[in-house]
């Protein structure tokens, strides 16, 4: 048996790197955000603005808990998600997805700035949320060039 050498360049530790540190972010958030909300709100926006947060009703309130809680799934599953892909080793794919994780954290950044800061309650949070955005889709750019530096060079 032969082994055949494939023409693409080596795999980057970068991709695996970011990925880790991305998918731990989510991971840890999306935790917080399904079991300590309350906690999370108050520490984020005071006393006053997380009681607005949380609803005034015991219907609205159990609205809002089960909403959080969803998304924090969602963002758990997104962490763990990324933990898997971590571990790919194709270039192409690993600039395929970078692309598209810096296409959604532009995505999400435009977005927040646009509608979620219209939100008095949340309009401080916004911005500080859009700039992780940001720093979040630098962080894949950053790989996109590095890649392209690594196999150019």
């Amino acid at each position: 048996m032969s082994k055949t050498t494939s023409s693409s360049p080596p795999p980057s530790s970068a991709f695996m790197l970011i990925c880790l540190l991305h998918s731990a972010i989510a991971l840890s958030s999306g935790a917080l955000m399904m079991f300590r909300m309350k906690e999370i709100y108050t520490f984020t926006h005071g006393v006053e603005t997380a009681t607005k947060l949380l609803g005034s009703t015991p219907h609205d309130q159990l609205l809002i808990r089960t909403s959080d809680s969803f998304s924090g799934l969602l963002l758990f599953a997104i962490g763990f998600l990324l933990f898997m892909v971590s571990f790919v080793e194709d270039m192409d794919f690993q600039s395929f997805f970078a692309k598209g994780c810096s296409f959604l954290h532009v995505f999400m950044a435009v977005w927040r700035f646009w509608f979620e800061r219209r939100v008095e309650d949340l309009a401080w949070d916004s911005i500080r949320q859009t700039v992780g955005d940001i720093l979040l889709a630098i962080s894949w750019v950053f790989f996109l060039v590095y890649s392209w530096v690594e196999k150019y060079d």
